[in-house]
């Protein structure tokens, strides 16, 4: 995509704000969007990138995604999460140019490989992924609640 660029957020400024007050509800209708405060642990973490989609044209951010990454005796693992693309951005490439930035920063990481997961009823992601390569895993997840 010519007239998307995808960059690290390293400040917290309105626009990323804003930009996390109108994404997070597309993504999801259970959690809140984060706090200024909660932003700005993500941008400091040395565990995790958060890349957003700017529009070069008039740099709205489109989207954004958190690669997360991680030591474990068996190598550096890395996971993208909480990829998301605004509504009106959809079908422009903003997702696999999110995805495509956090493979390449995966590779200079050193990890070996990269997960996500995906709800199957978001079913223009599923194909993206696996357009890129991403193969569906033979595996449980399985979640442990810690709050009541």
């Amino acid at each position: 995509m010519s007239n998307v660029q995808i960059v690290e957020a390293t400040e917290v400024t309105p626009a990323l704000i804003e930009a996390f007050n109108r994404l997070v509800p597309q993504l999801s209708k259970s959690n809140p969007p984060p706090t200024a405060a909660e932003l700005a642990l993500i941008v400091e973490s040395p565990a995790s990138i958060l890349l957003i989609a700017v529009d070069s044209d008039d740099g709205a951010i489109l989207g954004s995604m958190t690669l997360a990454w991680f030591r474990i005796p068996t190598g550096v693992r890395a996971w993208i999460e909480d990829v998301v693309v605004d509504e009106a951005a959809r079908g422009r490439g903003v997702g696999e140019a999110l995805n495509r930035e956090a493979l390449d920063r995966a590779r200079v990481l050193g990890a070996k490989t990269v997960d996500l997961t995906s709800r199957p009823s978001r079913e223009a992601a599923n194909r993206l992924y696996q357009r890129l390569g991403f193969e569906p895993r033979e595996t449980n997840v399985y979640r442990f609640s810690l709050e009541d």
